[in-house]
């Protein structure tokens, strides 16, 4: 594909970038970035301790306003933490390539966001190559061991001990699969890396050995799971004080082992996690049948076999194109993010969306309209109906027709489209039909956490990269300073309530479905080809991915919004439910009186949609190409609802 470069509506005035939160200099003089400016004037490291430091710690906060779009001219990082940050941007900074930066952001998440991701889970990444314009889809799922069948989740055994496992199947050793971010780091490393592999795990190493002050939603977290640590002795000792309390936000935090751990993946390579002693320590941790505790676990099957033999694997992207305008590219299978994606922007391009963009647009977003938000997650409840029966592992289970082309066909979503009434919601959708043999049951797996992060690198090349160990703290299972996944309860009971087989169900070397969404948008070149780069955007929060990737592309692409009001604009959508989700966090919604003072709520109800008021957990990052002063520049967003920073080289408009 030819890609020519891309520069969208200006997106802000000039004089809004000394209020950025990025440290911009004369791009004439030496080369300076990965800073910010302080409140008090002049610029701040992260990390510095300094007045001003983003990184400082602070309570967690459901939502913090008044974040502004970040600009830089030649490359920039967004991460859900600005430590990762600070990491990812000096790669960058340095000379690093895109994929680089990922490594050094994910060796920093799994010490300073363990709850979040690490070198014990899975991740999917997104790549684009700017010299051959190529999109690779980077799979690095967890996989279930080879002797796992179809019960290895909900029994201890399938003819001897029909029970649960204990003390749940999330923190048994049965939850864990074989982790796949490392081996797929080292893949998409071998194919994009500048720098060699060693020395992108120095930050890592450097702030697991001299410490750093535990921030709010590592506090938070690290309090939640308190009493599930009590089982595992290396996370007590980890996570907990001498006294049995949780280690507090502010509390200086070193973990050694963790150290330990990366100085063996920087000089033995990605595969140090899948032989020798930490593939050995693995096994021995998810084998563990008593508890530190003395209370029982339910141990794994994994074995040496299992982690040795286990592959990252490279898919092809789906991309799709969206109002014949631009071309949005997602995640395959075993991930249903992408799928649904674009599934629902198939569907809302029969819609004038541009007509209904929010109101009062501010640094937030605006206030999303009652229109706005019935067709995305009337959108939404179409597309995750879809995904329910027919989405899993490709590789075991194959989509209808054999690829994802049925289900993304453009008169295929345009029928789905017309199942949308203007004046009432479906409330639960019916999945769709094709002409070909397909999974019989209804899948109702839920996911939990996860974080994100989006790179472009100075020669324009591109990581989006969502990565997790499911739920907070995955396993509560701890070896060698990281914690390890629970991503095999995000398979499905082998047979749904009718009794039909379901496609998430698990199976030996299967990985189990995603929502993860990471997100790559180009413009569309006259010929229908994919031109040159637009966006970059993902983030985590479980099933609810779906909704925070279609809402932010939307709010970009049909709604003018900037990298970080799209980002920061009211998290809303469905599954297939009645229930619609609208961010209570956001201080455009009105939660008051059960949310009926404000007229988006009352407008839904009024349509007939359930109303969630929640707060929603996303963690977006997102990168624009733009143009300020007409000068193509990078443009970034971070969520506000988490401890996200978005970091780039020096700008001047």
């Amino acid at each position: 594909m030819n890609r020519r470069l891309l520069v969208l509506t200006p997106l802000a005035a000039a004089s809004a970038l000394a209020l950025s939160g990025c440290f911009f200099s004369d791009s004439d003089g030496p080369e300076m970035g990965c800073e910010i400016l302080s409140d008090s004037g002049g610029s701040v490291v992260v990390g510095s301790g300094l007045p001003g430091d983003p990184a400082a710690p602070e309570p967690a906060s459901g939502y913090r306003t008044g974040k502004k779009v970040v600009y830089s001219s030649k490359y920039m990082v967004a991460t859900a933490n600005p430590l990762a940050s600070k990491a990812g941007c000096e790669v960058l900074k340095s000379g690093g390539s895109a994929v680089d930066a990922a490594v050094a952001v994910q060796a920093v998440l799994g010490l300073v966001e363990p709850q979040s991701s690490g070198i014990g889970g899975g991740a999917f990444m997104l790549h684009y190559n700017a010299r051959t314009k190529a999109v690779t889809a980077y799979d690095g799922r967890e996989t279930a061991p080879a002797a796992a069948t179809e019960n290895y989740i909900r029994w201890i055994d399938d003819t001897s001990n029909r029970t649960a496992p204990v003390p749940s199947a999330r923190a048994s050793g049965r939850s864990i699969g074989v982790p796949g971010a490392v081996k797929m780091l080292g893949l998409a490393h071998s194919e994009h890396g500048k720098k060699p592999w060693k020395d992108l795990f120095q930050p890592g190493i450097d702030l697991a050995t001299n410490g750093f002050l535990i921030s709010g939603r590592m506090s938070d977290a690290i309090a939640g799971a308190a009493t599930n640590f009590l089982r595992d002795a290396d996370a007590t000792a980890a996570y907990l004080n001498a006294d049995g309390t949780p280690k507090a936000l502010g509390t200086t935090f070193k973990l050694p082992a963790y150290a330990a751990t990366l100085t063996t993946l920087a000089n033995g390579g990605a595969d140090a996690l899948y032989n020798g002693p930490l593939a050995q320590a693995i096994v021995d941790k998810a084998g563990v049948s008593v508890g530190a505790n003395g209370a029982p676990i339910t141990p794994s099957k994994l074995t040496l076999s299992d982690l040795s033999s286990y592959q990252a694997k490279k898919r092809e992207a789906i991309c799709t194109t969206y109002r014949a305008t631009y071309m949005v590219c997602g995640m395959p299978p075993p991930s249903s993010g992408g799928l649904a994606v674009a599934q629902m922007l198939g569907i809302v391009e029969n819609f004038d969306l541009a007509s209904l963009k929010p109101t009062n647009i501010d640094g937030e977003g605006g206030k999303p309209t009652v229109m706005g938000v019935h067709l995305l997650s009337e959108a939404g409840r179409l597309a995750y109906a879809d995904r329910n029966k027919y989405v899993a592992d490709t590789d075991f289970v194959p989509l209808p027709g054999g690829s994802p082309a049925a289900m993304v066909d453009k008169n295929y979503l345009k029928s789905r489209a017309a199942l949308i009434s203007m004046t009432r919601s479906m409330g639960t959708a019916q999945p769709g039909t094709f002409g070909t043999a397909t999974p019989s049951g209804t899948s109702t797996a839920q996911e939990a956490g996860t974080t994100h992060m989006t790179i472009v690198d100075r020669e324009g090349n591109v990581v989006s990269m969502t990565t997790t160990v499911e739920a907070g703290f995955g396993s509560y299972h701890m070896t060698n300073g990281f914690i390890l996944n629970n991503q095999l309860t995000d398979f499905d009971a082998p047979v749904d309530a009718a009794g039909l087989p379901i496609a998430n169900r698990p199976g030996p070397g299967k990985r189990p479905r995603s929502s993860m969404a990471p997100t790559l948008v180009f413009k569309l070149n006259a010929d229908g080809s994919a031109g040159d780069f637009a966006l970059a955007t993902g983030s985590p929060g479980g099933a609810t991915i779906i909704q925070y990737v279609a809402k932010t592309v939307v709010g970009a692409l049909d709604w003018g919004l900037d990298a970080q009001q799209a980002t920061s604009l009211v998290d809303f959508g469905a599954a297939n439910s009645a229930t619609t989700n609208v961010g209570g966090e956001h201080p455009a919604i009105d939660t008051s009186n059960g949310g009926n003072n404000d007229p988006l709520v009352t407008g839904l109800r009024a349509l007939g949609h359930t109303v969630n008021l929640n707060a929603q957990s996303s963690g977006i990052g997102t990168i624009m190409r733009s143009s300020v002063n007409g000068r193509s520049v990078l443009a970034g967003g971070a969520d506000p609802r988490r401890e996200g920073l978005v970091l780039g080289d020096s700008f001047k408009p």
